[in-house]
């Protein structure tokens, strides 16, 4: 059997560098891959986690042998067992842990195991099991919304998964699988109990069933060294007003008048005998708020004793951390009172991307989500690097027309893609076992994330039932039969609603009891009222409870950047943004868009004036369609975009003005980079009608191609 226990002494030595011949990783994490020695004379290195999780090696050495008990020769011959192993995980070779059910063909390192929610057992033979046959735990009690990590206090979704725990002897303590196997780190064996119920016992055996690790070995704060050296040390400063002792406050004789004496209830202030006037044999002497509170008299005005430094120090500390409690609580009301755009919020939150660094997304064939999802999958994407994308077949090379145009065409593939379902605008999330299996619900939260935060279009096709079960806004809102979309349940759950009379309210649910059977939602229906609950049932199981996971990773990939938590604060602004339909381009509209710069001269500013007259009569002509462009169709020839981002444009748009030698080849100009529009001043309104509509199809052409 294999044991964890002590470190090895002498010729085991950490390196730091060392690449472990397990893993071939060098990572140096004694907490996750436990402790990584170096052998030095036989040129290895090994994490000590990866040795005892490895399938094909024990520990038949005593623990002075080799590594804590693996000889030698049984880890050269793991390395070359799995040599021949290649991990599902990084598909590299040598993947030397595998699942322990007999009939899965699962391989990975640890470090990819962890990373792909394999769960590791550290007890007994040491078994893993894969994201198939792990084990998991059950709930016998529905949990009351909303709850919180009972380590971390943040909220926390009562949805038991890999990354979320419960107590299996209270059931009401629920735990982030980061928190506690923190908890068990710092707290050990000795001390690692639930914090609710303090079970110890039968806590520490589900903790390990569940994968945590439980160190052997003291709590951490009792091997800090001299971490209780302040209880041995006593206080020694006079506070007396008036100190008369040559020495200084801090000075204490072994006997005598400069003798500190501490204050019998407090221990916390002292006096010199000499500067209070105390007797050489008076030991009972009490400071002045002690010995009002004991006499119960008010503190007398004109204190007899002054604070030492420390206790001043000490003072200051807290009013300091008072005043930053005060001042976070006035920010957050003042946040949540000035109820911020959701522009301003996702300006925000676009802060955290560096122009510097970039991602690069190539499209080749139009697969847009493809090449979306690609970028995604990169082992070293981070979603704070700027988008550079690049189509294959296209000659446009301007780096902001490219994203929008890929942000628009990925958001309207993300619509239509499998894991959501219903009409085109109202979509609800599909369940799709292989978008589970493939976690495709987690990454096209976050990529919606990343198309808002990196200035993409609104989101504009969450249906309103979608949006509740994500940000339970409206807060009243009641689930309806069309909410359930264009699905083949739906015709008999209208059936059950338009049931009018008690007859028709049964047969309708014999229609559906397959279907009520296996939702748990069967029930004896005695009268008509019945069928307002069986609805309630029916609707609340399809949209949600069946939804859950799905629920649960889409919404973890929304919190890509910040987005998902912005969101819940303001779900009321945000509500336009993801449940369409997009507002409608109006003249109006792009006319106050764009500000117009105009000249300082007089005689010329006159021409720009006229020049805005003929743009805003044109965008109106569009709007009316006497015109062969669309206002979208110069949205894009301006910006690159078809509709306003949810981000809005930064920089803001601008129209400017130029007088061409020669007004019969005066095309309007555009600058998408820096959504600046330049239109040409020309003499007539046909003359500049007849130019901005050859410009803007120009574009649309060339974007044809």
């Amino acid at each position: 059997m294999k044991k964890t226990t002590k470190k090895c002494a002498g010729e085991l030595e950490d390196a730091i560098g060392e690449l472990c011949v397990l893993c071939k990783r060098r990572d140096n994490c004694p907490d996750k891959y436990g402790e990584k020695i170096t052998l030095k004379e036989h040129q290895i290195t090994v994490h000590y986690f990866c040795l005892l999780m490895s399938s094909g090696i024990f520990q038949r050495g005593e623990e002075h042998e080799g590594i804590h008990g693996f000889l030698v020769d049984d880890i050269r011959m793991e390395i070359r067992r799995s040599a021949r192993l290649r991990c599902m995980g990084c598909k590299k070779s040598g993947a030397s842990v595998g699942c322990s059910i007999k009939s899965c063909r699962q391989m990975v390192h640890l470090p990819c195991g962890i990373e792909r929610e394999f769960i590791f057992q550290f007890t007994d033979l040491f078994p893993s099991f894969c994201r198939k046959h792990r084990p998991t735990q059950t709930s016998s009690t529905s949990p009351t919304l909303p709850l919180c990590c009972s380590i971390c206090l943040e909220l926390i979704e009562p949805v038991l998964s890999y990354s979320v725990l419960k107590c299996p002897a209270c059931h009401g303590s629920w735990f982030h699988r980061n928190c506690v196997q923190f908890q068990a780190h710092s707290a050990a064996m000795f001390f690692f109990k639930c914090t609710l119920c303090n079970n110890k016992d039968q806590f520490q055996q589900e903790m390990l069933r569940m994968g945590i690790h439980i160190p052997e070995r003291d709590a951490s704060w009792e091997l800090e060294e001299n971490a209780y050296g302040d209880l041995l040390q006593v206080y020694q400063h006079c506070d007396a007003v008036k100190c008369s002792c040559d020495r200084g406050r801090s000075y204490s004789a072994q006997s005598g008048g400069y003798e500190i004496v501490r204050c019998k209830f407090c221990g916390s202030s002292g006096t010199h005998r000499k500067c209070s006037s105390l007797k050489l044999y008076e030991t009972n002497w009490s400071c002045s708020d002690c010995k009002a509170a004991a006499e119960g008299t008010a503190v007398s005005p004109l204190p007899n004793h002054v604070k030492s430094p420390l206790a001043e120090r000490q003072e200051k500390k807290r009013l300091f951390k008072r005043c930053l409690s005060n001042l976070h609580s006035s920010l957050i009301s003042k946040r949540r009172c000035l109820d911020a755009s959701p522009t301003e919020i996702l300006m925000d939150l676009a802060t955290q991307i560096t122009p510097q660094q970039t991602t690069a997304v190539l499209l080749q064939n139009e697969e847009v989500l493809e090449a979306a999802l690609q970028a995604l999958r990169q082992t070293d994407f981070n979603p704070c690097h700027t988008l550079s994308v690049n189509f294959v077949r296209s000659k446009w090379s301007e780096k902001v027309a490219n994203q929008r145009r890929f942000l628009s065409r990925l958001l309207q593939s993300l619509q239509n893609s499998s894991i959501f379902e219903g009409p085109e605008g109202i979509k609800n999330l599909a369940l799709n076992s292989q978008a589970l299996r493939d976690d495709l619900y987690y990454e096209t939260g976050s990529l919606l994330a990343l198309s808002l935060v990196h200035g993409g279009p609104p989101v504009a096709f969450f249906s309103p039932a979608l949006y509740y079960s994500l940000f339970h806004y409206p807060p009243d809102y009641k689930l309806t039969v069309e909410d359930l979309g264009d699905v083949i349940l739906t015709n008999k759950v209208k059936m059950i609603a338009e049931s009018s009379s008690l007859s028709e309210l049964k047969k309708s649910a014999r229609a559906a009891s397959e279907y009520l059977h296996v939702a748990g939602c069967s029930r004896r229906i005695n009268k008509l009222a019945d069928k307002n609950m069986l609805l309630e049932d029916i609707l609340n199981f399809y949209l949600i409870i069946r939804m859950q996971l799905p629920l649960q990773r889409f919404r973890e990939g929304l919190r890509t950047l910040g987005v998902f938590e912005r969101v819940q604060a303001c779900p009321e602004g945000f509500y336009s943004v993801f449940c369409g339909p997009v507002e409608r381009m109006t003249a109006e509209t792009m006319f106050s868009l764009f500000t117009p710069q105009f000249s300082a001269e007089e005689e010329q500013k006159a021409k720009e004036d006229r020049t805005l007259g003929f743009w805003k009569h044109y965008l109106h002509e569009c709007e009316d369609g006497l015109c062969a462009a669309s206002l979208e169709d110069i949205l894009i020839f301006a910006t690159a975009a078809d509709v306003i981002p949810a981000i809005g444009f930064n920089p803001a748009p601008l129209l400017s003005f130029f007088t061409p030698l020669d007004s019969s080849c005066a095309f309007p100009q555009s600058c998408p980079e820096a959504n600046h529009l330049i239109l040409p001043v020309l003499p007539s309104y046909e003359l500049f009608k007849k130019h901005l509509e050859y410009a803007v199809g120009q574009l649309s052409v060339m974007q044809a191609i």
